[in-house]
């Protein structure tokens, strides 16, 4: 950074994460997911598991736009109208192909520069979060990283999907910070950005294409992160970039 430039990371005292397909690559793990599923449609010769998978991915992205309270019960039941079957056997199959199965393969799909980016901003000695709309910390486990923070849209006293703002505020309240000295990462601008814009938080977003809304970046090497990796770096290794 050229001197009297400023930073993004100026005054930023947390930064908040979306996870799906901000912290890894979730085309790369959906594909090997579909992979495991098409396998076990054959060894049951049904496409019962698959057919609720896709059922329930609707029925969140319905309930993310109308944000309705009490969206857990609703995920479950909606996708159940549509699969016909019982809701707990979607909760079964949830639990199994979303919540479960995918853990051993997130290491795999990790972004790179993710695991240096999370250990510069704790050097730099900021807070790091995550807001995500599925359960996160086996996820966070599986991928190798923490967060001093970690909220789901399913939480108890959360109970919506973004871009309902309640979870961000929750991180921010945890925080005891205010959302102008607070940062958001995330992959979708209809709900990272749109969460963060709620509240007056800033965002940057992953993506192949320029947004006028907020910075973009596409991967955690550009040069946008620079300012954290430094502050990781033992003092002989830092230059101005």
């Amino acid at each position: 950074m050229k001197p009297g430039r400023r930073s993004i990371w100026d005054g930023r005292d947390l930064v908040v994460f979306d996870l799906d397909g901000t912290l890894y690559n979730q085309s790369r793990l959906r594909a090997l997911m579909v992979l495991s599923l098409c396998f076990d449609a054959m060894r049951t010769r049904s496409f019962r598991n698959m057919r609720v998978i896709q059922n329930f991915r609707r029925c969140r992205e319905v309930l993310a736009r109308s944000s309705p309270t009490h969206f857990v019960e609703r995920q479950f039941s909606d996708t159940a109208v549509l699969s016909q079957c019982s809701e707990e056997e979607v909760k079964q199959i949830v639990s199994e192909w979303i919540d479960q199965r995918p853990l051993p393969h997130l290491a795999a799909c990790r972004y790179p520069g993710v695991g240096a980016l999370f250990d510069g901003l704790r050097h730099s000695g900021r807070l790091v979060a995550v807001l995500s709309d599925y359960p996160a910390r086996e996820k966070l486990a599986a991928l190798g990283l923490e967060a001093d923070i970690v909220v789901s849209a399913a939480d108890a006293d959360i109970q919506s999907l973004k871009p309902d703002p309640a979870g961000l505020m929750k991180i921010l309240r945890t925080a005891g910070t205010r959302p102008d000295r607070a940062l958001m990462v995330g992959d979708r601008f209809d709900r990272d950005w749109a969460v963060a814009e709620c509240v007056g938080m800033e965002a940057i977003i992953r993506s192949d294409i320029v947004d006028p809304r907020c910075t973009t970046f596409r991967s955690y090497h550009d040069p946008l992160f620079a300012p954290v990796l430094r502050s990781s770096q033992p003092p002989e290794q830092r230059h101005e970039v």
